[in-house]
């Protein structure tokens, strides 16, 4: 095992640092995955493939998440290296609990891989995420349930920047949701923790919608305004099952989002000139249309959107203000989370494999 990833779950390596952390979790690493059956692939992480599993001492389900090593010349991908290092010192009902480590031997035919062991991340098992629940036709949320969504992510994220870590990958696919209502903010593989003394980080992060447009135009200093930008183009999905800015590539995407919120001014956004890309934005000047955008959607999410939304990112709202919005303290109130739907268990990696089936069969047919 590699000192990092010593480091990284709290084993034997990392006594010290236990003991004056005795909250953070540890790991046996004593189990193998073949203690774990094998039931069906829900999803595909950063570095690896998601399948529910159920403890066959236990008969618990689980999810496993299998741990890509095939390119690494170092042994452990770094980003799961960093998903451990989070998970271990994060603990709240709106982040995925990371139950164990467990090992399993190579079954590649490649007699020199065989001998390399692969490493599992047992998770609680989750019913649902948010992308295979809005790729489904028949289920449309009620504005009570997105509330109740919203608040309990936006919960989780003041939770993470408290302790200045930033998720920076905030989209449906990593959002599990329970039958009991329950949302889990999952995949931490490019989380990273952050402080005031502002140290420079890569802007290649995020899925492109919900890329914030300081990250777009190069900023590489930045903090959790990031993750409060993609909280509100999920937000507008939730509540319309429309992507806001569906962009195909980086200037694409940029360009939508001026298109929407208005091209930005000196007025508008102190400073954006001096970011890396900010030429590329010569040329046509877009008036903001962000309420004629969302129409749809009633006047205080509406202004909810528009704070979480702001060009600037120092004038975005943290976790907790938005939490504090009237929307959510407005008719129709967040859903109690017993009272939310149920729904046959849905992620998006299930809901791309039955289009596909549903597509195949059209097409003979």
């Amino acid at each position: 095992m590699t000192d990092a990833l010593a480091a990284a779950t709290g084993t034997a390596l990392d006594d010290e640092r236990i003991d004056r952390a005795p909250s953070r979790k540890r790991w046996s690493w004593s189990r193998d995955v073949t203690e774990f059956e094998e039931i069906e692939q829900i999803g595909e992480g950063t570095y690896g493939q998601v399948w529910m599993g159920r403890d066959r001492l236990s008969g618990e389900i689980v999810a496993l998440k299998k741990v890509r090593m095939d390119q690494e010349k170092e042994g452990f991908p770094v980003t799961a290296i960093r998903e451990l290092k989070m998970l271990r010192s994060l603990r709240h009902e709106n982040i995925v609990n990371l139950k164990d480590i467990v090992t399993g031997q190579n079954q590649n035919r490649n007699r020199a891989r065989r001998n390399k062991h692969e490493i599992y991340m047992v998770f609680e098992y989750v019913d649902h995420d948010l992308t295979g629940l809005m790729d489904t036709p028949s289920i449309r949320f009620s504005e009570a349930q997105v509330k109740t969504y919203a608040k309990q992510l936006l919960s989780g994220l003041w939770y993470c920047h408290e302790r200045e870590v930033l998720h920076r990958d905030i989209k449906g696919s990593n959002l599990l949701i329970d039958n009991k209502g329950n949302l889990k903010i999952a995949d931490f593989g490019l989380a990273r923790t952050y402080n005031d003394n502002l140290k420079r980080y890569t802007n290649k992060v995020i899925t492109l919608w919900y890329r914030s447009p300081e990250l777009l135009l190069g900023a590489n200093e930045y903090g959790p305004e990031v993750d409060i930008w993609s909280v509100g183009c999920l937000l507008v999905e939730l509540l319309t099952k429309k992507p806001l800015f569906p962009g195909k590539d980086e200037t694409e995407q940029i360009d939508l989002i001026f298109r929407v919120l208005g091209s930005p001014t000196e007025d508008s956004w102190p400073g954006w000139t001096r970011l890396s890309y900010a030429d590329m934005l010569k040329g046509q000047f877009y008036e903001p249309r962000l309420d004629e955008a969302l129409q749809s959607i009633t006047p205080t999410a509406r202004s909810l959107i528009a704070d979480l939304l702001q060009l600037d990112p120092k004038r975005r709202p943290t976790a907790l203000d938005a939490l504090d919005h009237d929307w959510f303290w407005t008719p129709p109130y967040p859903t109690p989370r017993e009272d939310l739907p149920k729904y046959r268990s849905t992620h998006e990696f299930q809901a791309k494999q039955r289009r596909k089936e549903s597509n195949k069969f059209n097409s003979h047919h």
